[in-house]
């Protein structure tokens, strides 16, 4: 129950221990496609290019912005944690030129905050936003965002690692250009891979690159020949078959759920968790939580990392200790995929009764 990865069902790991077939198998490549259109549909699009990056959903991330951003473009990053600072360190390893707008951490943006940062910095080619942003529980509001975006001429670039399966998301509906996401949080799936899907327009920026992308193993222009390749498969590196597997199962059990029902499941136990929590005296830090990602202060005087280390000894439980500004003064708890489950919030709940003070 912490921030990831979340409890991987046995149907997974079963799915992951199938024999290995080669990566231009044919079986394996309908396997593949049938990957890629499942990604379509947790992410609510029609993109063609929508396919699985072998690494983490670092690796999407880096992916998004080593093909969208070429050295001497300029960017936009809205940043209130960990993973949009991140994003802006990435992009300045592309050799952009990133302009930073930010608020304390555990805030989200304003739709007016949004159309400043388009006004001030007009030269931008991309904005970059984190969606749920995993270091603080906060969930953005991107209704209407790739709107303003798109007036000002930039790409909408989106952090999904902690949402995809857990909250909604309309890359569609909301004009997303770029988005990525990972296995192991609300997929229930082992990490390794991270789910991205890249819009008609997102692919003619990078049809028009002067130079070709920074990185050859996440070069796009390369990579659609083989996750897109129709009668022929252009071999560019050899795909982590069995994670694939896994992926596949996982996105299966997402879709024979129902986005909306567990959409409203993990709505529903953010809801139970959230009243026993404050029963227990214990405040939320985000304005906006997110469902899947619950990040509470801890009460003065408390030795978070001692109750967290009793709770995994005692109880079997793993929660995530707060990162950067939050160090030392937050719990992020996770209710992500297989997790999100009640008996393990009464669980939880019971536990911290008994360990805190």
């Amino acid at each position: 129950m912490g921030p990831g990865p979340s409890t991987v069902p046995a149907r997974i790991l079963k799915a992951i221990s199938s024999p290995t077939l080669g990566h231009l198998d044919p079986q394996y490549i309908g396997f593949m496609d049938e990957t890629c259109d499942m990604i379509r549909q947790v992410y609510r699009t029609e993109n063609a290019l929508s396919f699985p990056v072998s690494g983490t959903g670092m690796a999407g991330m880096e992916t998004i912005m080593v093909n969208l951003i070429e050295p001497g473009d300029e960017a936009i990053v809205m940043i209130n944690g960990v993973f949009g600072s991140r994003m802006k360190e990435i992009l300045t390893r592309c050799g952009a030129s990133v302009h930073v707008v930010e608020v304390p951490w555990g805030q989200t943006f304003t739709k007016q905050q949004f159309a400043d940062a388009v006004t001030q910095y007009p030269n931008a080619k991309l904005l970059g936003v984190v969606h749920a942003e995993t270091s603080t529980g906060a969930l953005q509001d991107l209704s209407g965002v790739g709107e303003i975006v798109h007036q000002a001429g930039m790409l909408f670039a989106v952090d999904a690692v902690t949402s995809l399966g857990g909250h909604d998301v309309r890359v569609d509906d909301w004009g997303i250009d770029a988005i990525y996401s990972g296995t192991q949080k609300c997929l229930s799936c082992p990490p390794g891979l991270s789910p991205v899907s890249f819009s008609p327009r997102a692919l003619e920026a990078i049809d028009q690159r002067k130079a070709p992308a920074q990185s050859w193993y996440l070069d796009v222009s390369l990579l659609k020949n083989y996750y897109t390749g129709g009668g022929g498969r252009a071999y560019h590196h050899t795909a982590p078959i069995n994670m694939v597997y896994a992926l596949r199962e996982a996105l299966a059990i997402v879709l024979e759920e129902g986005l909306d029902a567990r959409f409203e499941r993990h709505r529903k136990m953010h809801l139970l968790l959230r009243e026993g929590l404050q029963k227990l005296g214990l405040q939320y830090i985000p304005e906006n939580s997110l469902h899947t990602l619950n990040c509470v202060a801890v009460p003065e005087g408390i030795d978070e990392a001692a109750i967290r280390k009793r709770l995994l000894t005692e109880f079997d439980i793993e929660i995530g200790g707060g990162l950067g500004v939050f160090a030392g003064k937050a719990w992020r708890i996770g209710l992500m995929g297989e997790s999100a489950a009640e008996k393990n919030v009464l669980t939880l709940l019971a536990a911290l009764e008994k360990c805190l003070p």
